[in-house]
């Protein structure tokens, strides 16, 4: 299905991972937040106990909501989320708000979704719709030319810049470059990281001005708003719904998953069914979607049975090869007031990445931006902060579950 295509390269690209294009053609309409999209988003305890979709899509964030906008032009879609809708925590609407959303102490519903690694390493991950784009510092951009060589997928570099289009239509903006963006960029300029290639949304070597998600009002135009593009007769949203596992045919030489289970907020049970040739479809991150399939019985058999989960079907690799790159940062007290900005500059070597922001004066200590939660940093001005990141993974490791079994 060319449709189906479509939304598959699109589900690819929206993995926090961006594609290069000749040039940009337009950008999207500076504006109030447009969430016109709420008409056919539901609370999860307002659906019906049984449902039947042409296709389902689990996780509303920066990969879903595209795709089920996409799928939704010639199909009925369910998409679902375990997260509330961003109105509901208004800290995630503006960039002002960025790090009041991370010292929101994690409850079970606020949108910063706080875990720890095995390591120390403090992060956070979307629970909301729209998810982690309504979290992070919002800077746009696209992947360097090698991506397409090492991915092993052969690329419809067309369908990839019409998809280009669409999204620039929509969230990107070009920012109006602040105070401390600028000095940096010179800074990194005058330490020979060049060249300077303007504003650009490509990555390449050099120093540059990138794209962003928030507009010159400092509003934030996070996935959520693609969801205005899908068809509101084929579209449902629903949200405060946790899927718990995945319903897969009985058939078991042609294994197919056919619907899901979830519940609500108030832990009534729920299955949505997909039709004929329809899919499920996983786009809940990179910690969800493999969680999702451990917990649904498809991954390494003696693991699975090591914590009582009834294999469904045998798949060594899920769960493994978790990477992560390392990030280092300098913050920096001026001694005159910065005005908020962030993910606006970028410096980029064949070693590292460098970005930089700054924020305003916080007691309780953002939940992920310095790098081990146990220590408590308290900053009575505005800041300035200069992060670096290793472009490899040098920290590897497996997903394992832990059960509550009472």
């Amino acid at each position: 299905m060319e449709k189906s295509r479509n939304s598959v390269i699109l589900f690819l690209f929206y993995l926090s991972v961006f594609y290069p294009q000749t040039e940009v053609h337009s950008f999207a309409t500076p504006s109030d937040h447009d969430f016109g999209c709420m008409k056919f988003v539901y609370n999860a305890t307002d659906l019906p106990s049984e449902e039947v979709y042409d296709y389902i899509v689990v996780g509303g964030g920066t990969a879903g909501c595209p795709l089920a906008a996409t799928l939704s032009v010639n199909y009925s879609v369910l998409l679902l989320e375990k997260g509330s809708v961003p109105t509901a925590y208004p800290s995630v609407l503006h960039h002002d708000g960025i790090l009041t959303t991370l010292t929101l102490e994690d409850n079970g519903k606020t949108p910063a979704e706080r875990f720890t690694s095995e390591e120390g390493v403090a992060n956070v991950r979307g629970r909301v719709l729209g998810g982690s784009s309504m979290l992070n510092f919002g800077a746009y951009s696209r992947a360097e030319k090698e991506f397409y060589a090492e991915s092993g997928i052969e690329w419809d570099m067309d369908l990839v810049n019409t998809a280009y289009e669409w999204v620039e239509n929509t969230i990107v903006f070009q920012p109006n470059v602040s105070r401390w963006e600028s000095l940096v960029k010179e800074a990194l300029l005058e330490a020979g990281v060049g060249p300077d290639n303007g504003f650009n949304l490509n990555h390449i070597l050099g120093s540059k001005v990138t794209g962003s998600i928030f507009d010159n009002e400092g509003r934030r135009h996070g996935a959520v708003e693609f969801l205005n593009r899908a068809d509101p007769k084929n579209m449902r949203v629903a949200v405060h719904a946790t899927v718990e596992r995945i319903i897969f045919s009985s058939n078991e030489s042609s294994l197919s998953a056919r619907g899901i289970v979830y519940s609500d907020a108030q832990g009534k049970s729920h299955k949505a069914f997909v039709r004929g040739k329809g899919e499920v479809i996983l786009s809940a991150g990179t910690i969800g979607s493999p969680q999702l399939l451990l917990l649904s019985g498809v991954g390494p058999k003696s693991y699975l049975s090591s914590i009582k989960i009834p294999v469904v079907h045998h798949e060594p690799n899920i769960g493994q090869f978790m990477r992560d790159n390392p990030r280092y940062y300098i913050t920096i007290l001026p001694p005159s007031p910065l005005v908020f900005s962030g993910g606006q500059t970028v410096g980029i070597t064949k070693d590292f990445y460098i970005e930089t922001l700054t924020g305003p004066p916080f007691s309780s200590t953002p939940f992920s931006i310095f790098p081990h939660p146990s220590i408590r940093i308290k900053i009575n001005s505005t800041f300035g902060h200069i992060v670096g990141k290793f472009p490899g993974p040098s920290s590897y490791g497996s997903l394992t579950c832990k059960l509550n079994i009472g």
